[in-house]
């Protein structure tokens, strides 16, 4: 890895010149110059501090990001179906992540599993139909167009009981479907 390339783009980026990267970290220009032409190398405290300036992290500037996928398309979404509702995993592998979307659909007088109480908190954002969120002992109908967003330390679920698909996009963070 060129690390001097790599500085100097991050400092393009950001719309920096070499000196005002330095004043930002409290090095010379010369110094910056020498860095970008990979003449001299920073210690591990000069780099953290050049890439905190930058706006990034040493995880984030050694990681090979440009290889991680971000677009997902229908043929990378995971199904799982019942006789009461469908679910659609929108990232594939999301439990490694903090949060896991999914698109759920209910039919119609059918309801999700209970779910246990739980840390983390859900977010859900009804696109067709219209479903009852259960959330311990309340209940609240969730239309059309309206969203909910809880924390999970109570038993919760969703249930249709119109006589159409209810279509809810569901966030948990952490993953817990």
């Amino acid at each position: 890895m060129e690390l001097g390339v790599k500085i100097k783009s991050l400092r393009l980026q950001c719309g920096f010149t070499q000196e005002e990267l330095a004043d930002r970290c409290e090095l010379t220009k010369g110094y910056i110059s020498q860095l970008e032409n990979d003449l001299t190398s920073p210690s591990i405290a000069t780099l953290v501090d050049l890439l905190n300036a930058l706006g990034t992290d040493l995880k984030e500037f050694f990681s090979d990001a440009d290889n991680e996928k971000v677009i997902f398309n229908h043929d990378d979404f995971i199904v799982k179906e019942d006789e009461r509702y469908t679910q659609t995993w929108l990232v594939p592998n999301a439990q490694k992540n903090e949060m896991e979307p999914i698109i759920v659909e209910i039919k119609p007088h059918s309801s999700m599993d209970e779910d246990r109480p739980h840390e983390g908190e859900e977010f859900g954002y009804v696109l067709e139909g219209e479903v009852i969120l259960h959330l311990g002992k309340k209940k609240a109908l969730v239309k059309k167009g309206c969203s909910f967003y809880y924390e999970a330390g109570r038993i919760h679920n969703l249930e249709n009981a119109s006589d159409e698909i209810a279509k809810v996009i569901w966030v948990s963070s952490p993953p817990t479907f």
